[in-house]
């Protein structure tokens, strides 16, 4: 997908998210299931540098496979957008997969003992909600992620390809940087300077 059609997308607490964002740049990310201890985990780096990520222009939209109402429970203390998608309408619009390999494969497994270690200790002191034991949608869906300009161009992409394959904050702020840098002003004189010649150029060798 090059560019996203525009629409607007409903939250689960019922706030109207229009995507693309005319104003900034979107981080749309692609969970799995209410609960998922390792999306959990990935959330809570969000949540610690969300200050950080609003600074550089960025909205951050998550989706979920699950039904609103199972899902809400779980992220009511989120700062950022949630999503419902349990028709999973918007995964196949973008082409986020289900696989077997997003819990088999081995650079999945410490991250999802982490999860599981660290999602036990914030339900034991009351801070999240165990998961459904068959949640909607199943447990083999992959993460994704996509940045979107407000002009709907998909600026950068990442289909994970285990459960816990996304980018951190840094990758995401580093995507940012680069397509700001690659759509500036300057980096657009200086391809239109390379493309026609640059005051420099001459029939003769550079100065040796």
């Amino acid at each position: 997908m090059d560019v996203v059609t525009a629409r607007h997308l409903t939250s689960v607490t019922g706030e109207e998210i229009a995507l693309p964002d005319a104003d900034r740049l979107v981080h749309l990310q692609f969970r799995r299931f209410a609960g998922c201890p390792v999306c959990n985990l990935h959330l809570r780096s969000i949540v610690r540098r969300h200050a950080e990520i609003e600074a550089a222009g960025v909205r951050e939209v998550v989706l979920f496979h699950s039904p609103a109402d199972e899902l809400r429970e779980h992220v009511a203390d989120l700062p950022f957008a949630v999503v419902a998608d349990p028709d999973r309408r918007l995964y196949r619009e973008f082409g986020v997969e289900s696989a077997r390999r997003s819990l088999l494969d081995p650079r999945a497994w410490a991250a999802i003992l982490r999860a599981v270690a660290s999602g036990t200790w914030h339900v034991l002191r009351g801070r999240e909600r165990l998961p459904s034991r068959t949640p909607h949608g199943g447990r083999l869906g992959l993460p994704a992620d996509f940045l979107i300009a407000p002009d709907g161009r998909v600026l950068a992409v990442k289909h994970g390809e285990h459960a816990y394959d996304q980018w951190s904050v840094d990758e995401l702020l580093s995507h940012v940087s680069e397509s700001r840098a690659a759509h500036s002003p300057r980096s657009s004189d200086a391809t239109i300077s390379a493309r026609q010649g640059g005051p420099d150029d001459d029939d003769g060798p550079a100065g040796i």
